[in-house]
């Protein structure tokens, strides 16, 4: 077992793994202030849920550390300007979200104390966060392998390893575990346009672990599913509505069309941290919509014609119905969702 670490917060530097360059390139991406940890969100040098949530969590720190010798007033202010900035990073992954706000009420809760003080416990905060992210994800993983038969071929969808979260990974743990467990498994990882993550990130997490695998091309999974070859579908989450309804990576809701006409099990594998309790169903989650240099060029290359328009939506929305059961760090929920969800809350 070979340990990936996307995050790393050390002397007062968050160091991650540039997953724009991967698989060809292993690099590591330094941020040494919040506008810095706001880029390598934005630009996807860090992605996945879990990790943007942490990232933005260390972000928050750095801008403590940047305005720690300015009087109260300032160090407040400019504070909540940096919180702002980081929120408004990316739209749709409600763990981002969910980090900013657990700052934001640590600031307001302790407003009173001195800088050098909120700035402590801001950074304990975001260890905390870190940490449980690992314990969470092992979790969920332990919960999923219940779920996986002995020898069951597996197909996953965009990366949901541990260059998604802070380690061990939501989807890709369950595999893992499966693995580590002996279970004898074999995984079609989908290469998933337009960013490839799938091809570049998943691929890679399999290869350095020894998981016996397969790339397909995103358009290779239905004809799986038709012929039977495909046991179990495990996909990640960026956020959950209350009623079940799921968004992930753009081409989940399409795969789980097909696994339903096929019988198939879909799963979500996600942390309670990505259910957002604020929104009733998916028609409420903002789509993030990408430039559309993602789908005409392919590593710099023009792959299309000039002139012609894009359409480009990072994400979908996979409805409560097509979803089998979303399994967290608490237990795998099934339908009835939002009265087993609420459990959660």
């Amino acid at each position: 077992m070979k340990e990936i670490k996307a995050i790393e917060f050390k002397d007062n530097i968050l160091y991650l793994i540039d997953q724009r360059k991967l698989p060809t390139i292993y690099e590591i991406f330094q941020c040494k202030d919040y506008k810095e940890v706001d880029f390598a969100i934005k630009d996807m040098v860090v992605r996945g849920a879990p990790a943007i949530g942490a990232t933005a969590a260390y972000g928050v720190v750095l801008a403590a550390k940047e305005f720690l010798n300015q009087d109260k007033k300032d160090f407040l202010g400019n504070l909540d300007k940096a919180l702002e900035v980081l929120n408004n990073s990316r739209p749709t992954a409600v763990n981002l979200m969910w980090a900013i706000k657990k700052m934001r009420l640590l600031i307001e809760e302790n407003r009173s104390l001195s800088n050098e003080e909120i700035y402590v416990k801001i950074k304990k905060e975001a260890d905390k966060i870190f940490e449980e992210d690992i314990a969470t994800n092992k979790a969920m993983a332990k919960y999923g392998n219940e779920i996986i038969k002995q020898g069951a071929t597996i197909l996953t969808h965009c990366n949901t390893g541990a260059l998604a979260t802070v380690g061990y990974g939501t989807a890709l743990g369950v595999v893992r575990e499966a693995h580590y467990t002996g279970k004898n498994i074999f995984v079609y990882a989908d290469e998933t346009r337009p960013r490839l993550q799938g091809g570049r990130l998943t691929a890679w997490e399999l290869v350095q672990e020894g998981i016996p695998s397969k790339l397909i091309a995103d358009n290779v999974a239905a004809t799986l599913i038709r012929d039977g070859k495909i046991d179990v579908i495990l996909v990640g989450a960026d956020r959950i509505a209350l009623n079940g309804d799921t968004a992930n990576k753009i081409g989940t809701f399409m795969l789980s069309v097909v696994a339903k006409a096929y019988n198939v099990p879909f799963y979500i594998v996600a942390p309670t941290t990505t259910i957002d309790f604020d929104i009733e169903t998916g028609k409420e989650i903002e789509i993030e919509e990408r430039d559309s240099i993602e789908v005409t060029h392919i590593d710099g290359v023009r792959t299309a014609p000039e002139g012609i328009e894009v359409y480009n939506p990072a994400f979908d929305v996979t409805p409560w119905e097509n979803i089998s059961g979303i399994i967290t760090e608490k237990g795998i929920i099934r339908s009835p969702y939002k009265e087993n969800i609420m459990k959660l809350r």
